[in-house]
C-alpha cells in the first residue's frame, strides 16, 4: 500500500487545449479519494494521468515514493476498476480473476490461494467455474473487483465502475465497494459524476471543474461549507439554494449571493421571506417543494406530513447562511 501525490499537474492535448491544470494533492495511504465534478471535467483525464494511460504534460506524480511520471502502467503498483469491466469472455471467473497473476509469473498455489480469497470476500466462490455470460451485471462488476484485489497493488483505481448498473444495484455495490476498501486498506481513487455516490464513498472529495480543483474536503466540509457557486450547485440533492442577496431582506450586503440548502429553510408564520409554491414532489419520508422567493427559483425539503398551501412564510437560520462573491463564484468567509 502507498499514498499518492500529485504535484502541479497539467494534461494538454495539442492545440493547446488544457484538459487539467494544475492539480496537487496527497493522498494518504489507506485514504478513499473521490474525484467528482460534471463529465469534461478533466476528473478521468486526471486518473488516466495516475494509471499510466495518459502522458503527463506539467508536474510530477508520485506512488509511495517512486516518481512514476514516465513508468509504464504495469510498473506502477496500481489495479484499475473500469465501467465496462473488461472481462475474458472466453474465460472462467477464476481464470479471469488468476489472468493478471499468472502473466506476472505468480506461482501457482499462490495464484489459487489470492483467488479464492477474493472469490470469498466478494461472494464469487459458487460462480468460479462460470463465464461472464452467465453472470448478473452486478456479478461481473465484483469479478472486475476480484481481479483488482487479486493483485494486492499499492493503490485502486475506479473509472466510474458502477455507471452500468441500476439505481438499487448502484447503491448496494457502493456499501460493498466502502466496506471492501476499509476491510483491505488499500489506498483508493474513484471518478464519478454522481456526486451522491461521491458523498457515501469518500474520505475526502476532490470537486473538479474546468480541469481546476474548486475544492477539497471531507463529505460534510463541502457540503456545508462549499468553496464557491460552482461547488453549492453541483453538490447535493437536491443542490444548495442560491439567490441574490435582494431576493432575502435584511439578510446580506446587496452585492452577494446568498446560499442556503432545502432542508434548512423553517415555516415561520412571522417570518420575513415568502415562497410561492409551484410543485410539490412526493418522496415518501419527504415532500420537495419547488417555489419562487420574490421571482427567485428556489427548492425546500420538508417532512412529508407538512402541510403546504399555495405560499409558505419562511424563516432561515443565520447559520445555514452561506455568502458568495457575484463577481468570482468564490465564497465570503465570515
Amino acid at each position: 500500500m502507498a499514498g499518492i501525490s500529485l504535484d502541479k499537474v497539467g494534461k494538454v492535448y495539442s492545440g493547446n487545449t488544457r484538459a487539467v491544470a494544475g492539480v496537487d494533492l496527497d493522498v494518504q495511504d489507506g485514504e478513499f479519494i473521490v474525484l467528482v465534478g460534471p463529465s469534461g471535467c478533466g476528473k478521468s483525464t486526471l486518473l488516466r494521468m495516475v494509471a499510466g494511460l495518459e502522458t503527463v504534460s506539467e508536474g510530477t506524480i508520485r506512488i509511495g515514493d517512486r516518481i512514476v511520471n514516465d513508468m509504464e502502467p504495469a510498473d506502477r503498483d496500481i489495479a484499475m476498476v473500469f465501467q465496462n469491466y473488461a472481462l475474458y469472455p472466453h474465460m472462467s471467473v477464476f481464470d479471469n480473476l488468476a489472468y493478471g497473476l499468472r502473466n506476472r509469473g505468480t506461482p501457482k498455489a499462490e495464484i489459487v490461494r489470492r483467488v479464492q480469497e477474493g472469490a470469498r470476500m466478494l461472494g464469487l466462490e459458487p460462480y468460479l467455474q462460470r463465464r461472464p455470460r452467465a453472470l448478473s451485471g452486478g456479478q461481473r462488476q465484483r469479478v472486475a473487483m476480484g481481479r483488482a484485489i487479486v493483485r494486492e497493488p499499492a493503490a485502486f483505481l475506479f473509472d466510474e465502475p458502477l455507471s452500468n448498473l441500476d439505481a438499487k444495484l448502484r447503491a448496494s455495490m457502493r456499501l460493498e465497494i466502502r466496506l471492501l476498501q476499509r476491510r483491505l486498506g488499500t489506498t483508493a481513487l474513484y471518478v464519478t459524476h454522481d456526486q451522491v455516490e461521491a458523498m457515501t464513498l469518500a474520505d475526502r472529495l476532490v470537486v473538479l471543474n474546468g480541469g481546476r480543483v474548486e475544492q477539497i474536503g471531507t463529505p460534510l466540509q463541502v457540503y456545508r461549507n462549499p468553496a464557491s457557486t460552482f461547488v453549492a450547485g453541483f453538490m447535493g440533492a437536491p443542490p444548495m439554494n442560491l439567490l441574490p442577496a435582494a431576493a432575502l431582506p435584511g439578510l446580506g450586503p446587496a452585492a452577494t449571493i446568498i446560499g442556503f440548502r432545502p432542508e434548512d429553510a423553517v415555516i415561520d408564520p412571522a417570518g420575513e421571506i415568502t415562497l410561492d409554491v409551484l410543485a410539490v414532489e412526493e418522496l415518501g419520508a419527504q415532500r420537495l417543494i419547488h417555489g419562487r422567493i420574490n421571482g427567485e427559483p428556489a427548492t425546500l425539503v420538508f417532512p412529508a406530513e407538512t402541510e403546504i398551501g399555495e405560499s409558505l412564510r419562511l424563516s432561515i437560520p443565520a447559520s445555514a447562511l452561506r455568502r458568495f462573491d457575484p463577481a468570482t463564484g468564490r465564497a465570503i468567509p465570515g
